[in-house]
């Protein structure tokens, strides 16, 4: 079983989007600039405020997959307690015990206590490369 850990590095993604009081003053001043003698279509506006809506859902589903992604990764890393896994670390690959686990900005990292009786710390699921 080869165990991926999830990405969660959207932040340049979440920086970079709008806000819904960044929409409502762009709207306001455009409303409040507009010529009074060739006032905003209502289809456009409607379409404008419907792909706005469309953009904002988008980005709170973006964001609830990157939380159940999370928990998925800390679940598989609780089940990986006291197994044999096998680890691809600097030195090769290598074999070893999890012994423990920590949370590190919300990343689960396992303890391994290894067949050579060496223990590492920190180690992330995407170096595991199988679980027996």
């Amino acid at each position: 079983m080869t165990i991926e850990s999830a990405s969660t590095a959207s932040t340049a993604s979440q920086v970079a989007s709008i806000g819904l009081q960044d929409f409502l003053k762009i709207l306001t001043t455009q409303l409040s600039h507009q010529d009074p003698l060739k006032p905003m279509d209502n289809q456009e506006f409607i379409a404008q405020v419907a792909q706005f809506s469309a953009l904002e859902q988008s980005r709170q589903m973006n964001e609830k997959i990157d939380r159940l992604l999370a928990v998925q990764s800390a679940t598989q890393s609780v089940g990986l307690l006291g197994k044999t896994v096998d680890i691809d670390v600097a030195g090769g690959a290598r074999s070893g015990k999890v012994s423990a686990l920590k949370f590190s900005g919300g990343e689960p990292l396992l303890s391994i206590l290894t067949t050579t009786g060496v223990a590492l710390e920190g180690v992330s699921l995407s170096q595991v490369l199988g679980v027996r």
